[in-house]
């Protein structure tokens, strides 16, 4: 495995998979009903976010990132993560969390909120630099 960052930090956080939740979203169930079974896959939330920014619903795509997000932190938590330090895109179940941070950034920038659009920003360079042209953030 490829280190991110200083040789001094912390070791990248890799996530688990959420195999249950990403299953019956892969086999077409709705994300309302994945959410309500499994809660704490921020996958889940993700997908919930990011249709609602493509449907032009802002504060919903900010309550289900903000969701996603909180439950990313507590998994990265319980998985090492001690605020700071790689949780490379790379690494497939990172990515619900990372997507999570960006459509939380997206929503924020439109309704104006321009300090948490900047954290997102800062949070998603801190955790992997590449993940920013991942997500369609620049």
């Amino acid at each position: 495995m490829t280190r991110m960052g200083d040789l001094l930090g912390p070791d990248p956080v890799l996530l688990p998979p959420d195999v249950e939740a990403e299953a019956e979203l892969g086999a077409g169930e709705k994300a309302e009903i994945v959410a309500a079974a499994h809660p704490a896959a921020s996958i889940v939330w993700a997908a919930l976010a990011e249709r609602a920014l493509d449907d032009d619903k802002a504060i919903t795509a900010y309550a289900y990132a903000r969701t996603g997000y909180h439950r990313g932190l507590d998994k990265l938590r319980r998985n090492g993560w001690k605020g700071f330090g790689p949780v490379p895109f790379a690494h497939e179940p990172n990515q619900g969390f990372l997507r999570c941070v960006a459509a939380l950034a997206r929503a924020a920038q439109i309704i104006g909120e321009t300090d948490e659009y900047a954290r997102c920003l800062d949070l998603l360079d801190d955790c992997d630099p590449a993940a920013r042209a991942e997500l369609g953030l620049g």
